[in-house]
């Protein structure tokens, strides 16, 4: 068991969850550089260049500069064994961002000093307050010049509703931009560009070596405000930060590098190693010698020379070996987890073993689905990872009649990998394929992907629904939901009842009329 406990300890498994632009991708370069997993971080700006971000490995994300799926990047830093779950920033992203975060133990949220606490910010910062998961911020851009480090404080607390710590503090920003201190070591970290920073220790934020560093209008503001966070700020409290009611903050620009190091290796020794997780057979601990893990995501084609498929396995307990036989608790079967791997966004390295918050990858020939739980021992469930509701629907079919199979195919898949939800009619004779999606982004991503990947051309209708809700209860008469042009009745690839709304009247005039049904947003297992 102490063997388990130590590499427990060791991991550090998070994600990473920001607004379009605030840096994300570039904070992961960085912190890659400095765990010695890249020799040379990608740049987002030289998009056309045949150099690209790491995390960022689908033909249509070098295309187009963006993230579309959740990466996995794994590394080793100090003691620590890191484990990344980069999400994508994209305003359109889908479910399968949701579920990422279903696998990590804490996020990393990064805000635009500029822009401040942005929509997408909100959303994803919403899904990690449901599932309970402690959250770091890390205030990016402070060689532009932003907003006032005060007011972001103050925003994240108006907006998000949590309190803030700031662990560190800028000394200047934009041009002026030259360090941040360390209030906890009372230390200034000073950066020049194209050298390397400095760490002076001093006395406190009044000490005259500050001052000789920065000069007096840098160090009287420092002074005074590291004074007013003394007074009025609130205190850094673990037990607040795990609650989900505190956010340790921390400043700096990842394009630079200024601040990036000192983050990391503060955010490694505060963030949580992997802890219990929740079953249908009470808490699953981390330390438990039996191995057990969920599939958080599938990935099909990320080789498209092998046309081979991945799922993604969050391990939860016990220690993972190549080639060991599980219980596949959704079939009852046992199967053999041959030729594991560990990622570095596309590339990948086959693993031996691995613990409790590691990622592998398991090639699959189609025998697993997202939230499927596998274990050594036993027969119990993970919590069920939800379904959220999409926000866009369009009726698909295909265009030529003789990629029928490659038609079917493909979208099997992408619905398994959460990059769409597949609805289809029933009623009054209708026999059509509906597809649903969080965001806009992930219909251009299907179409792209099913395009270059199985050879199929779509024709895409618009639908005017804006949200579906999942039905609860005895449906004797699907018919009776139905508001012609403005409810549908339909089912979902699992054969639930479905019903998609142009507007929220429709919905409450619903619930009104069937008051022995329940309108659920999330969907049930």
């Amino acid at each position: 068991m102490g063997r388990y406990s130590d590499q427990v300890g060791r991991r550090r498994t998070f994600a990473i969850i920001s607004h379009p632009d605030a840096g994300k991708t570039t904070l992961t370069e960085k912190l890659l550089l400095f765990g010695g997993a890249i020799r040379e971080a990608g740049t987002v700006k030289g998009r056309k260049a045949s150099k690209h971000a790491a995390s960022d490995w689908m033909e249509i994300e070098k295309k187009r500069g963006i993230s579309v799926t959740s990466s996995v990047l794994e590394f080793r830093y100090r003691d620590c064994h890191v484990n990344i779950l980069d999400t994508p920033g994209h305003q359109d992203f889908s479910e399968d961002t949701y579920r990422t975060l279903a696998a990590a133990d804490s996020a990393v949220m990064l805000i635009d000093c500029a822009k401040g606490v942005e929509p997408q910010t909100i959303k994803l910062f919403e899904a990690c307050r449901m599932r309970g998961i402690p959250v770091f911020t890390f205030v990016n851009k402070l060689d532009r010049q932003g907003k006032d480090p005060l007011e972001l404080l103050e925003e994240i607390e108006e907006v998000l509703g949590m309190r803030s710590c700031p662990m560190n503090w800028p000394v200047g920003m934009g041009a002026d931009f030259c360090g941040v201190y360390d209030r906890d070591n009372r230390r200034l970290i000073r950066y020049e560009r194209g050298a390397e920073a400095r760490k002076i220790d001093t006395e406190g934020a009044g000490d005259s070596r500050i001052r000789q560093e920065v000069g007096d209008v840098l160090a009287d503001r420092l002074e005074e405000e590291i004074e007013l966070l003394d007074i009025a700020g609130d205190p850094f409290d673990m037990e607040a930060v795990r609650n989900g009611k505190l956010t340790p903050v921390f400043f700096g620009s990842a394009i630079t590098n200024f601040g990036v190091e000192t983050f990391l290796d503060t955010f490694l020794d505060l963030a949580p190693s992997p802890g219990p997780r929740s079953s249908d057979q009470g808490s699953i601990n981390p330390e438990d010698e039996r191995f057990s893990g969920f599939v958080f995501k599938i990935q099909a084609n990320m080789n498209p020379a092998h046309r081979d498929r991945i799922a993604f396995l969050r391990i939860c307990s016990g220690r993972y070996e190549r080639g060991m036989t599980v219980n596949h608790v959704r079939t009852g079967k046992g199967i053999k987890l041959a030729l594991p791997q560990q990622f570095m966004a596309q590339d990948r390295s086959a693993v031996e073993e691995a613990y409790a918050g590691d990622v592998v990858g398991l090639f699959d020939p189609g025998h697993f689905q997202v939230g499927d739980t596998l274990c050594e021992r036993g027969r119990f469930r993970f919590e069920r990872l939800p379904q959220f509701p999409p926000e866009h629907f369009l009726r698909v079919s295909n265009k030529n009649a003789m990629r029928y199979k490659q038609f079917q195919k493909g979208l099997v898949q992408l619905v398994e990998e959460g990059a769409i939800q597949r609805y289809r009619t029933f009623l009054e004779g209708m026999d059509e394929i509906y597809i649903g999606a969080v965001g806009e982004l992930q219909f251009q991503v299907f179409e792209y992907r099913m395009k270059n990947e199985y050879g199929v051309d779509l024709i895409l209708d618009r639908m005017p629904f804006r949200f579906a809700r999942w039905l609860k209860g005895e449906v004797a008469d699907p018919s009776r939901l139905v508001y012609r042009g403005h409810t549908r009745c339909v089912k979902d690839s699992r054969d639930r009842l479905v019903v998609l709304f142009t507007s929220e009247f429709y919905l409450s005039t619903l619930e009104e009329e069937n008051p022995d049904l329940q309108f659920l947003k999330l969907a049930e297992g």
